[in-house]
Order: structure tokens, then sequence, then C-alpha cells
């Protein structure tokens, strides 16, 4: 396999723009860019979608086994000509202090070389001062060689050049990119904007791809080569998935069972989902029916279950609210008791609306939860969760434990104690009180739970979904 990882000493020096040029430039070349990025985010992995055509998927091993890490990342290579990974933070930033989390522990499971971007703004010689010090911090990492951005001149990148040639020639320059401030992404909404809002004109990605031709050297880059049994991937580690193992399911394949349809939100509103949830689902016997509460009048015909993922819902409250006939169609379900599983987003849509704050006005939703969510002009939570299952739900039994992660600027109100709480929720051993609330066979939270980091999440989620189905055609 070829392909590599983008990395860099920090947040703020240029990952994204650079991982955008090279994977624009390469898919203008007809190459087949599978695309992916470390960590729980979900903003980055939409721009990768909209530059190479294929889904982006999430590598993150704190929330995810080592082991699963390294069979999706294998999973979404297969058919294609090469693998872009875009770190997250500084290369070796992960949970608190730890390698666990990071970009480097991520280069350390799939084996990939790290190419790092260096904003040289204001550098010469330090530059290759800094670059020796991540060529030598950690013999699991594998530099491969650097892009310096922000250069200032031809001066600037002859003085560049010859420092880091000097001082580590076994270190490639792969290129220097010149300060170019009209090609920086957009202001994004309260620091983050999806692809969907912000859908980069094509003569912008243009530019992009122009810039990485001129200034890159692509067929280098192209070139570098995963090995395929890394040498720093524990010996022996097992996890959820590997112990029990879910087949790809095909029609009749599970027994002659037949697939389960469940729906799935995605649009504008509600795109922020792990795409291996979705795969797992698949492999558990699921048919994803994917559907639009912003646009479309129904559920699809035929749903068993629901799934609303995370998104903006506050962005496009009012047409969320106009859409009484969807509106209904969840409460319908939710009363019937449809299996149903909602995050972030998708729990702000269950509530009864928006109340008015933060500049945006209030607006009605589906009232299965019988609070309010509100904006707030700050942040209210990121961060790693830890969950564990204290009651019985759709996805999971009680005892289960999960990972995920949380962010987000809204709060709920008050909820009445009579709806249960399933979750005890965590951040690094620090207890942080029960969540997860359950109404009838609804779960809904503001956590974004990784179906990878526990095998039985998926399964069971397609078998509540497939009893409740077969009890209501009996009905």
């Amino acid at each position: 396999m070829r392909g590599f990882l983008i990395a860099a000493p920090q947040s703020g020096s240029g990952k994204t723009t650079v991982t955008l040029a090279v994977m624009a430039a390469l898919a203008r070349r007809g190459v087949a860019v599978a695309p992916f990025k470390c960590g729980p985010d979900f903003i980055d992995p939409g721009y990768h979608r909209l530059v190479t055509g294929r889904p982006s998927i999430n590598l993150d091993a704190w929330m995810c086994p080592e082991s699963f890490v390294r069979d999706t990342f294998g999973h979404h290579t297969a058919e294609a000509d090469l693998a872009i990974i875009e770190g997250v933070m500084g290369l070796f930033d992960g949970l608190g202090a730890s390698f666990e989390g990071s970009s480097a522990q991520v280069a350390a499971i799939t084996g990939a070389p790290v190419v790092l971007v260096v904003n040289a703004r204001g550098m010469a010689a330090s530059a290759a001062a800094l670059v020796k010090g991540f060529r030598d911090f950690d013999p699991r990492i594998r530099l491969a060689g650097v892009i310096f951005n922000n250069v200032g001149s031809a001066s600037h990148t002859e003085l560049l050049r010859h420092s880091l040639t000097e001082a580590l020639p076994d270190i490639a320059i792969f290129g220097c990119l010149p300060r170019r401030e009209a090609l920086e992404i957009p202001s994004r909404h309260l620091g983050l904007v999806t692809a969907e809002d912000n859908p980069l004109p094509q003569d912008w990605l243009a530019a992009l791809a122009d810039l990485a031709e001129e200034n890159l050297d692509l067929e280098r880059l192209a070139a570098l080569e995963i090995p395929p049994d890394p040498p720093f991937v524990k010996g022996g580690e097992k996890s959820a998935l590997a112990s029990s193992h879910v087949p790809p399911f095909e029609k009749g394949g599970l027994g002659g069972i037949s697939p389960v349809r469940i729906a799935v939100a995605r649009d504008p509103a509600f795109c922020f989902m792990y795409e291996d949830n979705l795969r797992l689902l698949r492999q558990a016997g699921a048919e994803l029916a994917f559907f639009s509460p912003l646009d479309d009048a129904g559920l699809p015909e035929g749903t068993a279950g629901l799934y609303l993922p995370g998104g903006y819902p506050e962005l496009y409250a009012e047409r969320l609210a106009g859409n009484g006939s969807m509106l209904e169609a969840i409460s319908r379900a939710g009363a019937a008791g449809m299996p149903v599983y909602a995050e972030c987003g998708g729990f702000i849509y269950l509530t009864e609306g928006m109340a008015a704050g933060a500049g945006g006005d209030s607006a009605d939703f589906v009232g299965i939860y019988p609070t309010r969510a509100r904006m707030l002009p700050k942040r209210k939570a990121l961060g790693y969760r830890q969950v564990e299952f204290t009651a019985d739900a759709v996805i999971a039994a009680a005892g289960t434990a999960v990972r995920g992660h949380e962010f987000h600027y809204s709060e709920i109100g008050p909820m009445p104690q009579q709806v249960g709480r399933c979750y005890r929720m965590s951040r690094q051993g620090h207890e942080l009180g029960p969540e997860g609330y359950r109404i009838n066979n609804c779960l809904a939270s503001y956590v974004h739970l990784h179906f990878g980091s526990n095998a039985r999440i998926a399964p069971a989620f397609v078998d509540a979904c497939r009893q409740w189905f077969a009890r209501d055609l009996n009905r």
C-alpha cells in the first residue's frame, strides 16, 4: 500500500489546507485517494469527501482498539491507489500528555510514514532543529519528509532547503508552499463549518490543486509506501470486535435472515456520524435508508429503526420546525416503541425544540423529550467520554462499556426525573454524572459513540430493530 500521514508540530500549521491541496491535485490526476482523519473530528472528513469523492474515515486509537484501527484502515484502503491520513493537533499530542489518541499512535499502528507540515513563517535554520527533534523523539514513528508552509520568498525557500539538507540529509523536502491567504478555508460557524454549509467553490479547489502542482513533489509523495506489518503494533492485542467478530452481512447470509431497514438522517442539518458506525450496522444486517428531516415528508417505507446523528440543527431550525409531517412521523415512531438512537444534534431534534438565545429564535421540534435546548455564546463541552451502561437500552445491555466524544455549544434544560438515565459517564477517570436519556425504546445523548469501541453495539441495535419490526407486523 502507498500512503502517508500529514502531521504538524502544532495546530494552526496548515495541515488541513495542505492535506486538501495534495488530495485535490492527486484526485485531479485520476488517483483514487482513500482519505482518513486522526481523532474524532467530523468537519475535516467532510472536506476530504468533497475533494476526493470518497468517504473519509476517522482513525482514533483511544475510542477504538488498535486492532480495529488497523483493520478498518486496511478495509478502506483495499480499493484505493493511495491512502492519505490527516493528523490532529501536533504529531505527538494525545490524551493529556500520553501517546494515546495522538496522530503518532495512528502512524505507528498503520505503519504510515509521516510528512511534517512546518509553518516556516519567521524561521530559517531553526526549522531544521525543529524537524530533527520530531525525527528523533520516538522510534515508533518514521518521518519521511517535510513540507514547509507559509514561505515568504525564493530566498526564504533556499535558506530552508539548505539548512535542512545540511543538518538532515536523510529527510526529504517535498516542497515549500508560499503564503496564500486567499486559499485559507473560510471562517467557520462557532469555529466549525461543515462541507455541506461551506462547500468550497470549484475554482477555489482548482487553485488549491494548482498550488500543490506548482510547489510540491507529488510524485515522491505518492510513491511513499506503507509496510504490510508495522513493527510497533502491540503483539497479540485483541479487541471486543476481534473477539466477537461480526461477518459481513449478505442477504440470506445469516441463517437466511433478511436485512432490517434502519433509517439514517443525512442532510446538511444532520451530517456528523462516524462512517464506520454505518459500516458496522451493515455488517450486522442493517439495510440503511438515508432520509432528510429537512426535505422529506416522512420516514422511508419499511423503517424498523431510526438513527439520528449529530449536526447543526440550530442552523436549520426554521426549516426543521416547518416540516410538520416529518416531526409527526418521528413522534409516532417513538410512541410506537420503534428503536431510536440519537446523538447531539439528533438529540436536540427529539426535544421540544430550541429556546431563544445566543442570537437564535425559538423553534418547535419532535417533542419526545420534555425539555428544550438553547445555544450558548461559548462552548459547553469538548472531549473524549467513557460510557458505561447502567440500564438496558436499544444499543446495549447494562454493564456495556463504550467510548465516544462530546462537542457542543448548546445545553438542554432540566430533564424530568421520570426520564430514564442509561449512562454513567466519565472523562479521564472523573465522573461526569448520569446521561443517556431513555423514553420507550428511544435513547438520546450528547455523546457521539463510536461503534468500533465495542463489537456488541451494532448487532444489538440491529437485533432490537428486527425484533420490534416482527412484533409490529404481528399486531
